[in-house]
């Protein structure tokens, strides 16, 4: 049970890309996921949630980034089991190792994530 972001690479600032999170060993139909980001040697940041109860995109002010408001958005395809992260006007502070995880309630309690993938912004 476990799921992989994939999509990660270098960009130039003010580009975009798009990110994958694809679920293994279960159905992420009833599951509230998370996108989450870490900088080495710093703190964990929550990005985005989407929320199967409202069907919305979660921000959650200071837990979940103001700086991608209007930048990020977060879709889904519970049939393929895959929930996706389109980033748009990226900029070098977004460089992270980005995470999928599942997140009941959209809390950042994070769990099942597997191997990160790296975004770098940088000209």
């Amino acid at each position: 049970v476990q799921l992989q972001a994939s999509g990660g690479g270098l960009v130039q600032p003010g580009g975009s890309l798009r990110l994958s999170c694809e679920a293994s060993g279960f159905s992420i139909d009833y599951y509230d996921i998370g996108w989450f980001r870490q900088v080495p040697g710093k703190e964990r940041e929550g990005v985005l949630c989407s929320s199967v109860m409202d069907g919305s995109t979660r921000y959650s002010g200071s837990s979940y980034s103001d700086s991608v408001k209007g930048r990020f958005t977060v879709t889904r395809d519970n049939a393929k089991k895959m929930v996706f992260l389109q980033m748009n006007s990226l900029k070098p502070e977004d460089t992270a190792v980005y995470y999928c995880g599942t997140d009941p309630g959209c809390i950042e309690d994070y769990d099942h994530w597997g191997q990160g993938t790296l975004v770098t912004v940088s000209s």
